[in-house]
């Protein structure tokens, strides 16, 4: 018995998306709009690894070296300077001294600066003022700060002293005390750096869906359960970009603690790693050391960046 194959009579059917998949693969390279985003991305590409990645990599590498920073020549040490760093007695106060003042630096800013963006979001008298007055400090140089609060925190003429005699309240010593003087620069660095926090909620909550605000009045919600459960969930991408953003800033303080305490009182009384690497670096003449400590601090942060990613990868799933 023959067995018959049937002809193929024509060819078989292709869907329009398959067939359009196939001819975008073969188009045409458009050079054209390839050299125009060369053109717009290469200069802050090139300035990018100029003074941003190359000084990475040189940091890295100066960090495996013994090197004063006013000779020309660098003794090669290997991992000795992680390994000093690690075994220096100071190097639990520092660590210490950098997580306190990080945390409520950061704690404080995002806190008071969404209250205030909440606040100054209603139809108030003079808002506009008030909203400028409250941004003015986060465009002033940190030193000019540092020096001005100074004063503000001086144990005899502060206005600080002032307002705790008026109240009965014996003044502490802010520079003569290591736990007060952080609490003195951490205090500093929040009134400085609120505004910025309070622009972007500001922001945030100007963009935000008013029909659900209206969804929520006529259900008459309270005004505390509409806060968190209609508003602030709409502004947890705001507060994820923020959390970043501050916690690097405040990881990063350098010129109100230089200005105020020089990271004293005692030696390391106010001293937080960034601060160290300066002093390492052009006080005591370590270069070396102070890159190892740069190198850490960089680990530290990329750690603490990956982890909130994921975190927020997970939160919008």
């Amino acid at each position: 018995m023959n067995a018959t194959i049937p002809a193929v009579s024509e060819e078989p059917e292709v869907s329009e998306e398959y067939a359009a998949s196939r001819g975008k693969g073969r188009r045409k390279i458009d050079w054209r709009q390839v050299g125009l985003a060369t053109l717009l991305i290469g200069p802050n590409l090139l300035l990018l690894i100029l003074f941003t990645y190359r000084p990475l990599v040189d940091n890295i590498r100066i960090s495996f070296y013994n090197w004063n920073i006013s000779s020309p020549t660098m003794t090669w040490v290997g991992l000795q300077n992680y390994i000093d760093w690690f075994q220096a007695p100071e190097t639990k106060t520092i660590v210490w001294n950098t997580l306190i003042f990080t945390f409520f630096a950061v704690a404080g800013s995002m806190v008071i600066g969404l209250v205030l963006a909440v606040l100054l979001d209603q139809k108030l008298f003079g808002r506009a003022a008030v909203r400028s007055m409250v941004f003015a400090p986060y465009v002033i140089a940190g030193a000019a700060i540092g020096v001005a609060f100074q004063f503000v925190f001086d144990p005899r003429y502060g206005l600080i002293q002032y307002f705790l005699n008026l109240m009965n309240i014996p003044v502490p010593n802010f520079y003569q005390n290591s736990g007060w003087a952080l609490f003195m620069i951490t205090m500093t660095y929040i009134w400085k750096n609120v505004g910025y926090v309070f622009v972007i909620y500001l922001a945030a909550l100007q963009g935000r869906r008013r029909d659900l605000d209206e969804a929520a009045e006529i259900d008459g919600t309270s005004s505390s359960r509409h806060f968190f459960r209609v508003v602030l969930p709409q502004l947890r991408g705001t507060t994820f970009f923020l959390l970043i953003t501050v916690l690097l800033s405040s990881f990063q303080v350098f010129d109100i603690i230089n200005a105020m305490t020089r990271g004293g009182p005692f030696t390391y009384g106010t001293t937080t790693m960034v601060f160290q690497v300066y002093t390492e670096t052009f006080v005591n003449g370590r270069a070396g050391y102070g890159a190892a400590v740069a190198t850490i601090m960089f680990l530290i942060v990329l750690v603490i960046t990956v982890l909130q990613i994921k975190l927020q990868e997970r939160l919008d799933k």
